[in-house]
């Protein structure tokens, strides 16, 4: 009787193998990826990895930015602000206060805390400056509306001051002058290609929405000629207080404002006045011309905000979009910012695929209208800020910004749980709690599935190592991972550091093994980020091509590092042609 059994045990063990076989393999995706050191390489950026709100020190943070609606209506002379419709048109003493300033009666406290914090921390900094007409006045509370500007409640800023300096300005003229604290600062920090200098000024922030934000300030809709007329005076008045300064426009907070300056009142006459596509192309043929008369660069860096519009079963940049569909989409919606292929559920896509992927289309642009200016996103997010979709779309972003030599990238966070937002920045900028870093230049490979994988490579200037950074975005699949070099040189050994759903917390896990030439394979887990560190022999191939490379329409020596000129990039190679 329990022979009989165990034949039909058997029989069916062996009718069921095929399927349980089926099943092990579906649940893995293989992807190979391709790595080539003999091909050219490009500089990153190290100010990719910024913020603007510094919630967790541990990350390492490369570029700190002064920003936010509440810089709309800052007075640097008394350290007073207005909050606009954000909280009831309130002016006080909010900015001291929250960067925990006893003492807010010295001129510029906020501004000079604010990069004092970021030099102690060697990272690049951005400072906003006023544009849209008036700054708070005092620090007495909600401006009523029959107190909108002008009137006893604001100082009106002005560009350009007709007299002399003073590092302790007059509070009580009513007037706020912009070059007069560009001069406090650099009487400070010294000017901006000195080490200390402040390095990029902002001109104002997100223009479009003045009306919604600070109705106080300016009620009126901002008129397409009324911001390049600002945008020009402003920084001229820059410029010439401090020439080696990075100005910073426009700030647009999104979309709406890229494609028509959120319907400006002037757009249609000025879109048809010369076949402009969008307000980016318009704006920077307008700063073009100025340059050319002026006779030297009046935007360096063309800021835009992107809170990706992408949704499952709601927006996922919304704190409560915690579905699976929602996580889903979240792991895919930086593909908008490169992919021609990719196609997301946003009302963007829908109406306006033209304008998508958005870098590419942003460079044409540049390439266009006003060739050499670069490109940031002083404000980004993808939401998911304590979920691993998050954290995986915030590192895809970071790869993605490295690759196309996006100029800065500053996370905005939208809440206060961002554990794995901050551990998607640490597997680039801090992966093993020693500040160990992603490197400097971009190394080129090709990998399959880009639906469910991303793969981003560098190396570090002298030293004999690649850093990989290897993404699975599937949820239920492990990516068995084929992976090969093409170089000069031996991998020697391949340390792996990982970050996955279980935790925010990144974890030293298996290294890679059973390493054949210049070949290994290796598990990445579902939903997961790992970094993998392979050592190379000699170094030779990591460094065996350095060409020259274009950014902007900039040409670049990669001797020197063109993303800070007080840091070089220093090699040595086996030339072999």
């Amino acid at each position: 009787m329990e022979k009989n059994m165990l034949k039909r045990l058997n029989k069916y063990i062996a009718a069921m193998s095929p399927l349980f076989i089926f099943s092990v393999l579906s649940a893995q995706l293989q992807v190979s990826y391709s790595i080539d050191l003999l091909t050219d390489s490009t500089p990153i950026s190290p100010y990719i990895y910024g913020t603007n709100k510094d919630f967790d020190p541990a990350v390492n943070w490369t570029a700190f930015r002064q920003g936010g609606n509440r810089l709309t209506g800052y007075n640097w002379e008394n350290n007073a602000s207005n909050a606009g419709k954000d909280w009831h048109h309130v002016s006080d003493n909010y900015l001291a206060g929250i960067a925990g300033i006893s003492d807010s009666s010295a001129p510029g406290k906020v501004t000079t805390t604010f990069l004092d914090d970021a030099l102690e921390k060697n990272a690049y900094s951005i400072v906003t400056l006023q544009m849209a007409g008036y700054a708070a006045r005092d620090k007495k509370g909600p401006v009523s509306a029959e107190q909108s500007a002008p009137s006893e409640r604001w100082a009106e800023v002005v560009f350009t001051k007709s007299e002399t300096f003073s590092l302790k300005p007059d509070q009580d003229d009513n007037y706020v002058y912009m070059d007069e604290y560009v001069n406090f600062l650099i009487n400070r920090y010294g000017l901006a290609n000195t080490g200390k200098g402040v390095k990029a000024y902002s001109l104002d922030n997100e223009p479009a929405l003045w009306s919604e934000t600070h109705p106080r300030i300016h009620p009126d809709k901002v008129l397409c000629s009324e911001l390049i007329k600002r945008s020009i005076a402003l920084s001229k008045a820059v410029k010439n207080v401090d020439s080696h300064a990075e100005i910073y426009g426009p700030a647009l907070y999104g979309f709406n404002a890229f494609l028509s300056l959120q319907d400006a009142p002037d757009w249609l006459a000025e879109k048809n006045s010369a076949g402009y596509d969008w307000f980016i192309d318009y704006y920077l043929d307008k700063m073009k011309m100025a340059e050319n008369e002026a006779g030297f660069r009046l935007l360096d860096v063309l800021d835009l905000h992107w809170y990706s519009e992408a949704r499952g079963d709601n927006r996922i940049t919304e704190n409560f979009a915690g579905t699976h569909k929602d996580a889903l989409a979240r792991v895919q919606a930086p593909r908008t910012l490169w992919d021609p292929d990719y196609q997301e559920n946003s009302w963007i896509c829908e109406n306006y695929k033209s304008y998508l992927p958005l870098i590419p289309r942003v460079q044409a642009s540049i390439n266009k209208y006003y060739p050499g200016t670069r490109i940031a996103f002083a404000e980004i997010n993808y939401g998911g800020g304590n979920h691993i979709s998050g954290a995986i779309a915030i590192a895809d972003m970071l790869g993605i910004m490295a690759k196309y030599q996006v100029y800065l990238a500053a996370l905005w966070p939208l809440s206060d749980q961002n554990a794995f937002h901050s551990a998607a920045y640490k597997m680039y900028r801090n992966y093993d709690g020693k500040n160990s870093a992603f490197g400097d230049l971009y190394v080129s490979y090709s990998s399959g599935d880009i639906e469910n994988s991303s793969l981003y490579v560098s190396c570090m200037t002298g030293q004999t190592q690649l850093n990989l950074v290897v993404i699975n975005k599937s949820f239920d699949q492990f990516i068995n991972g084929s992976f090969s070099l093409n170089a000069a040189d031996t991998i020697v050994s391949g340390e792996v550091w990982r970050l996955d759903s279980l935790s925010s917390a990144i974890s030293k896990v298996d290294p890679v093994k059973d390493i054949d030439g210049n070949t290994f394979r290796y598990k990445i887990p579902a939903a997961s980020v790992c970094h993998i560190i392979l050592k190379l022999k000699s170094g030779s191939g990591v460094i065996k091509t350095r060409k020259e490379k274009s950014f902007g329409g900039a040409k670049l020596e990669n001797r020197l590092n063109q993303f800070n000129p007080f840091f070089k990039i220093i090699f040595s190679s086996n030339d072999q042609g």
